[in-house]
């Protein structure tokens, strides 16, 4: 993924989880806002990722309780970095 797409990825991510109502204590309470509920997926460029792959793939990554979406992103976006989403 490129810089880019990383960007493009982040901003997905913040038009969604801005719209839960913080502090979230479980990945649960983020399900409302998901505009496709489980099927929803994050897309930026070539790379696509699916909200369930949050909670497999990347869930060593979050923290919960967070008390804004800001710190779960960053969590989430570390969590690419490390798995190998970016280039």
């Amino acid at each position: 993924m490129t810089s880019k797409e990383a960007e493009m990825l982040r901003q997905e991510l913040e038009a969604v989880f801005t719209a839960a109502d913080f502090p979230v204590e479980d990945p649960m309470e983020l399900v409302p806002v998901l505009p496709d509920g489980p099927a929803t997926t994050f897309e930026a460029g070539d790379v696509t990722v699916a909200v369930m792959d949050l909670g497999a793939t990347y869930a060593e990554y979050q923290d919960y309780p967070y008390e804004t979406a800001t710190d779960l992103i960053d969590d989430l976006m570390a969590g690419f970095h490390e798995e190998g989403l970016f280039e």
